[in-house]
C-alpha cells in the first residue's frame, strides 16, 4: 500500500499529489524535503531509491519538462510493482499534459489544473494486478533435457573395459610425484604389450618392474638437472660499514640524541632544549599570520576531440556545398534530446578517468549514473556536443558534492564557546599512520596565531613515542610563540598521564583542567585504529560519548582509493553501534592529509565527501606548521578533470 505519490517541478511547484494513508497533508512533506536536500540538490541521483526514517522513497526525473515523480511507502513492505507504476505514471502524465508544458511553459505550470486521480487509480490497479498474476512454472520436456542428447551407444559399457575418465581422475594416496608416475605408467606399459609376455602373475610382476624402473629414471633425471642448475656461489662481497643518515630537520650530534642513560623519564623540564631553524618550521615568512589559505591549482585546458551528435533524420543525397553546410549546422543545433545510448560511451570514459584519479570505483559508477539520470531526455543547447555537455554536468555535480551542506567555521565556534566560558573540544580519530598528531600540531599553530590558547590532550596511550611526539610539538610551538609575546600567557600546553591509561578518563580530566585554567581549545589526540578492530572502536565510541566533543574530525590520507569508503563507513557505523546515546554522535568533518604527495589524483576528496556528506575542514599539504589549507572545491575539480 502506498503512503503517497507526488509530482512536482524542479522549481518546487507541486502539480499533483495522492495520499494513500489517512493523516495530515503535511505527512509527505518531510520525506520529500529530505529527498530534495540530500539527493537532488547534492547531485546524488545514482540510485533511484532513498530511505527516510520508516519510509522508502523512489523517484524518477523528467529532464525534458523539469519534473520529478516521487512515490513513498513503508520500508518494511516489499512492493514489486512500484518501478512499473512510476514508469507508467511518468508516461501517462507527460503525454496527457505535453501541450501545456510545451506551449505555456512556466505559466502552464502555475495556472494549469492537473486532474490525474482517475488515471492514477487505473494505473495503480493495473500495476497491482500485474504483480499478482504470474505465469505458472512449466516443466521441461524430454527433448529439452540433457538426457535426450545422449545416445544408446554411449551408455553401453563393455565388460573389462575401463572408462578413460575414471583412469584420468584417479587420485593416488601417495606423494604428488608418485601420482604422476602412476598415471604415466599405463601408457608405457601399453607399448610393452606388443612384446610377448607370460600371462597371469608374470605379467603383473613385469608391470611392477617397469613402474620401479621408470621411477628410478625419473629421480635420476631430476637429480642431474638439479646439479646442472646449481651455480657456484658468488664470492662474498666485502661488507661496507654503515653510515648514519642525517635528516634535514634532525640533529647531527649523536650524543644529544642518545636518551639511553637519561633518568628524566621524558619529563618536559629536564629534556634537552632542541635547537631548530624557525624558517624551516614555518615555511613562508611572507604569509599573513592566522590566515587559512585555499588550495591552489592551475589547470591547462587541453583541446580534445568531441563527438558531435548527428541528426537522426535521413542524410540528404545531395553533396553540394550548401547542403553540406546546412547538414553540419543541423547536426550542431540543439534540436535533439539526449538519450542513454548517446551518453554511454562518454560516461564509460568518464568513469575510467575518475577511477584513474583515485576515486573509489563504487563512487565513480554512482556519479556517472547520477549524471546520466540528470541529462537523459534533456534538449541540448545550440552548438553543443555530447562530451562537453556530459563533462559540464559532471563538473557541476563534483563541485556540488565538495561544497558542504553545513559549513564548519572553527574560529566562530571557538568564540561562541568563549562567551559561554567553556573550552571548545575537538577530537581527532582515524586509522594508523595517517598523520593525526602532525596535523593536530598544525591546527594548534593556526589557532595560536588567531589568539586562542590550546591544551593538547595526549589520549594515545598505546603507541610508543606518541606522548614524546606531542611534547616535542609543544616545545616547538612555545618557542615560536613564547609567553613573552602574549603577555606572559602560555599559549599551548600538553596534558598527559603516560601510557596504558584509559583514554576517555584522560580526555575528561583534560577538559576539566582546561575549564579551570581558562584554555580556549582542547585538542584530543587518540590512538590510530583499524576500522575492523571492534574493541578499539568501542573505546573510541566511549570516549566520544562520555566527553561529548564539539567537533569530531576524521583524519584520512589522500593516498587511499577504495579504502576511503570502507574506513569512513565502518567508523561511522562503529560510532553508531557502540554509542550509548539514542542519537549517536558521528563524524562531523574530515581532515585530508598528505595532499602534497598525490599530484592531480585527488579522488579521495570526492570519495570521502560523497560517502559521508561531511565537509573537508582542513587539508594538510606539507611538513611545516604553515602547510594547512582549506578546501577549494573548484581547484580540486579542475585537478580531477585534467586529462
Amino acid at each position: 500500500m502506498l503512503d503517497f505519490f507526488t509530482i512536482f517541478s524542479k522549481g518546487g511547484l507541486v502539480l499533483w499529489c495522492f495520499q494513500g494513508v489517512r493523516g495530515p497533508a503535511a505527512a509527505a512533506t518531510a520525506p520529500v524535503n529530505a529527498l530534495i536536500r540530500s539527493v537532488l540538490l547534492q547531485e546524488r541521483g545514482g540510485n533511484n531509491s532513498f530511505t527516510h526514517e520508516a519510509l522508502t522513497l523512489k523517484y524518477k526525473l523528467d529532464n525534458q519538462f523539469e519534473l520529478v515523480f516521487v512515490v513513498g511507502f513503508q520500508k518494511i513492505l516489499t512492493l514489486t510493482y512500484v518501478d512499473k507504476l512510476i514508469d507508467d505514471v511518468h508516461k501517462e502524465f507527460r503525454d496527457k499534459y505535453r501541450n501545456e508544458f510545451q506551449q505555456k511553459g512556466t505559466l502552464g505550470l502555475l495556472n494549469g489544473t492537473f486532474d490525474f486521480k482517475d488515471d492514477f487509480m487505473r494505473l495503480l490497479r493495473d500495476a497491482e494486478e500485474s504483480s499478482k498474476v504470474r505465469a505458472p512454472t512449466v516443466m521441461k520436456t524430454f527433448e529439452q533435457s540433457l538426457k535426450s542428447q545422449k545416445t544408446v551407444k554411449c551408455m553401453i559399457e563393455t565388460r573389462g573395459e575401463k572408462p578413460k575418465e575414471k583412469v584420468k581422475n584417479k587420485k593416488n594416496k601417495g606423494s604428488k610425484k608418485e601420482g604422476t608416475e602412476a598415471v604415466a605408467a599405463p601408457g608405457k606399459a601399453s607399448a610393452g604389450d606388443k612384446q610377448p609376455s607370460a600371462a597371469g602373475e608374470k605379467e603383473e610382476l613385469t608391470k611392477d618392474e617397469i613402474l620401479q624402473k621408470n621411477r628410478e629414471e625419473f629421480f635420476k633425471r631430476h637429480m642431474k638437472a638439479g646439479e646442472k642448475s646449481r651455480s657456484p656461489k658468488p664470492e662474498a662481497q666485502k661488507e661496507k660499514g654503515k653510515k648514519p643518515r642525517v635528516w634535514d630537520l634532525g640533529n647531527s650530534n649523536a650524543k644529544v640524541l642518545d636518551y639511553s642513560n637519561s633518568a628524566t623519564n621524558g619529563s618536559a623540564e629536564a629534556c634537552p632544549v632542541e635547537e631548530f631553524d624557525p624558517d624551516i618550521a614555518l615555511g613562508d615568512r611572507n604569509r599573513e599570520p592566522g590566515r587559512l589559505y585555499d588550495l591552489e591549482y592551475e589547470s591547462d585546458d587541453e583541446a580534445e576531440e568531441e563527438k558531435v551528435i548527428q541528426n537522426p533524420s535521413k542524410p540528404s543525397t545531395k553533396k553540394g556545398g550548401l547542403g553540406g553546410m546546412f547538414g553540419m549546422l543541423k547536426g550542431l543545433v540543439g534540436s535533439k534530446s539526449l538519450t542513454r545510448e548517446d551518453m554511454d560511451p562518454v560516461l564509460e570514459k568518464m568513469k575510467d578517468h575518475l577511477i584513474a584519479k583515485n576515486v573509489a570505483a563504487e563512487i565513480a559508477v554512482q556519479l556517472c549514473e547520477s549524471v546520466a539520470k540528470k541529462l537523459e531526455g534533456k534538449v541540448m543547447g545550440t552548438f553543443t556536443t555530447v562530451t562537453s555537455t556530459v563533462k559540464q554536468a559532471l563538473q557541476e555535480a563534483l563541485v556540488q558534492i565538495l561544497q558542504p551542506q553545513r559549513r564548519v567555521d572553527v574560529l566562530r565556534d571557538v568564540m561562541d564557546a568563549q562567551r559561554h566560558r567553556r573550552p571548545y573540544v575537538v577530537t581527532f580519530c582515524g586509522v594508523n599512520g595517517v598523520g593525526k598528531s602532525t596535523n593536530l600540531a598544525k591546527i594548534s599553530f593556526w589557532l595560536i596565531e588567531n589568539g586562542f590558547s590550546v591544551l593538547i590532550a595526549a589520549c594515545d596511550t598505546f603507541r610508543a613515542g606518541a606522548v614524546e611526539q606531542l611534547r616535542t610539538h609543544t616545545r616547538r610551538l612555545n618557542a615560536l610563540h613564547p609567553p613573552e609575546s602574549h603577555g606572559g600567557r602560555t599559549m599551548v600546553q600538553l596534558y598527559e598521564k603516560g601510557y596504558g591509561k584509559d583514554a576517555a578518563g584522560i580526555a575528561m580530566e583534560a577538559i576539566s583542567y582546561a575549564r579551570n585554567q581558562g584554555f580556549d581549545v582542547v585538542l584530543v589526540d587518540t590512538a590510530g585504529r583499524m576500522q575492523d578492530n571492534a574493541p578499539l572502536m568501542t573505546a573510541l565510541a566511549k570516549l566520544i560519548a562520555v566527553n561529548a566533543p564539539d567537533l569530531v574530525l576524521f583524519v584520512g590520507e589522500a593516498l587511499v582509493g577504495n579504502e576511503a569508503v570502507d574506513q569512513l563507513v565502518k567508523f561511522n557505523k562503529a560510532l553508531a553501534d557502540h554509542s550509548m546515546a539514542q542519537t549517536p554522535r558521528l563524524i562531523d568533518g574530515i581532515v585530508l592529509t598528505k595532499f602534497d604527495t598525490i599530484d592531480d589524483k585527488v579522488g579521495a576528496a570526492i570519495s570521502m565527501t560523497y560517502i559521508t556528506s561531511k565537509p573537508i575542514v582542513f587539508v594538510g599539504t606539507g611538513q611545516t606548521y604553515c602547510d594547512l589549507r582549506s578546501l577549494n572545491a573548484k581547484a580540486v575539480v579542475a585537478a580531477l578533470m585534467k586529462a
